[in-house]
């Protein structure tokens, strides 16, 4: 039948959701009744929706993500300081367009991941090329590549981002090496690629975390000023959510 052929060659380019489409129109008496142009539409449509969605998750494996977050499901709880309007406006990913960045701070357990890997979630549904990483496996990546001659390769693919997460920021102090290191990411991504950075250490004592006071005036200089903060409070949320769960089994 020529309609075997036919979704023969839609499977053979892919087009996968066309060929789910067509399937959906033999399957729906009422599809009959439609005029050629509104079924070419809804095919072309299933098409779109399921190459945007192939995409996500494609963006959402190279992301790697550290938590499955999103925006929605933030908690905007008084105690925490996290201001509902802020998160808002970040929502658009404009901020992205125009490469300024994100910091985030807070003591342990405030959802400081969470909101970075919510953000992080957001920019793939804006078909962003997004990458988490914690700034100790980082520096380790780059430690190793310049040992096995992939550091421009390395770098590149930073280069190429649309959205880089440094989570654990500042948990340990920077060596010199590190540090040149930390501030050749940076410089790389200055012109191409947004940062989010999240740590317990709040900007003003990012020196104390630099050995090198060059680098680290640096680095200051080219992540604090054009970054959107927020500095979580409150209780840590991993010992709230373990009182909910304590409440409800008592229950």
């Amino acid at each position: 039948m020529m309609i075997n052929q036919t979704i023969d060659k839609l499977n053979y380019m892919k087009m996968f959701g066309m060929v789910a489409g067509l399937d959906e129109q033999a399957q729906n008496p009422e599809a009959a009744s439609l005029a050629f142009e509104e079924r070419i539409s809804l095919l072309v449509d299933r098409e779109w929706t399921d190459r945007e969605n192939r995409k996500l998750v494609r963006l959402l494996k190279e992301a790697k993500l550290k938590v499955p977050a999103c925006t929605e499901n933030l908690s905007y709880s008084p105690a925490r300081g996290l201001d509902r309007s802020a998160v808002a406006s970040l929502s658009s990913f404009e901020w992205t367009r125009a490469h300024h960045n994100v910091i985030i701070t807070g003591a342990t357990g405030t959802g400081k991941t969470y909101l970075s890997c919510a953000l992080g979630t957001g920019a793939c549904r804006c078909g962003m090329r997004t990458l988490y990483l914690r700034v100790p496996k980082l520096l380790e990546e780059i430690r190793i590549s310049h040992l096995d001659g992939s550091y421009v390769r390395h770098m590149a693919r930073l280069g190429r981002l649309d959205l880089l997460i440094l989570d654990d920021w500042g948990i340990s102090a920077l060596s010199d090496t590190e540090a040149k290191d930390f501030l050749e990411v940076i410089e790389e991504c200055s012109d191409t690629c947004s940062i989010i950075i999240s740590g317990q250490l709040p900007p003003a004592k990012w020196h104390e975390a630099i050995a090198n006071p060059t680098i680290a005036d640096a680095i200051c200089d080219r992540l604090i000023h054009s970054a959107y903060k927020f500095n979580l409070e409150g209780e840590s949320m991993r010992k709230t959510q373990a009182k909910v769960e304590a409440k409800t089994d008592a229950v």
